[in-house]
């Protein structure tokens, strides 16, 4: 058997450009590595991305010769964080926190994640390999929007739901912002990318809910 996530969960990896739509996210599982500062300029940034990637595939490799399943390695995506929500819409990339992460299907094991691990280490031993880390979290409801354009024009985007979508919903925020990476930005012209832009939410306390 051979998934991929992205076409088995379209509700969470194709949700339309018009506005932000309400989706609840399930427990999910994910390879991941974390890291802070801006990603266009830190050398620990590109190293990340390239072990991830060397992870996933390797715990392909593994998965395949336990099962005999198969799975397509997803998207990059990513958790950022800062101080100030702020920073984000002022493109403020110095001060972001960042954990990069590859979602993993629920037939891997943590087994095949440590096993699979070891190989990458082994294979390419001037990765960051022994930084990643398996993830599961659950981020329930959220909202989100599929972006097209460059990662830097996403701020308009982002002020809106921040400053018009949530509180007009009552919501405020409940987790990291999540980015999800749809488009290879080696292959993509920079206006055609598309990212899904996520956010998790819970009413605000002391509020109501719009309805």
């Amino acid at each position: 058997m051979r998934t991929d996530i992205k076409k088995d969960r379209k509700d969470l990896y194709l949700p339309t450009a018009a506005d932000f739509t309400e989706v609840e996210v399930p427990a999910m599982t994910y390879l991941a590595i974390d890291g802070h500062g801006d990603p266009n300029t830190a050398p620990a940034y590109v190293n990340a991305i390239q072990a991830l990637y060397a992870g996933a595939y390797a715990i392909r490799s593994v998965l395949k010769q336990r099962t005999g399943d198969d799975f397509v390695v997803g998207p990059l995506e990513g958790l950022w964080t800062s101080p100030n929500s702020s920073a984000f819409v002022a493109l403020d990339k110095g001060s972001w926190d960042w954990t990069m992460m590859i979602p993993l299907p629920e037939a891997v094991s943590s087994q095949d994640v440590a096993e699979g691990l070891a190989r990458a280490g082994c294979k390419k031993p001037g990765l960051p390999i022994g930084e990643l880390r398996e993830l599961r979290f659950v981020e329930g409801r959220s909202l989100q929007i599929l972006h097209v354009g460059t990662y830097d024009d996403e701020a308009p985007t982002l002020a809106r739901l921040h400053d018009e979508v949530m509180p007009s919903l009552g919501l405020t925020w409940n987790g990291p912002h999540h980015e999800i990476y749809l488009s290879d930005p080696r292959r993509v012209a920079p206006e055609k990318m598309r990212t899904v832009l996520r956010q998790p939410v819970r009413p605000e306390a002391g509020g109501s809910e719009a309805g």
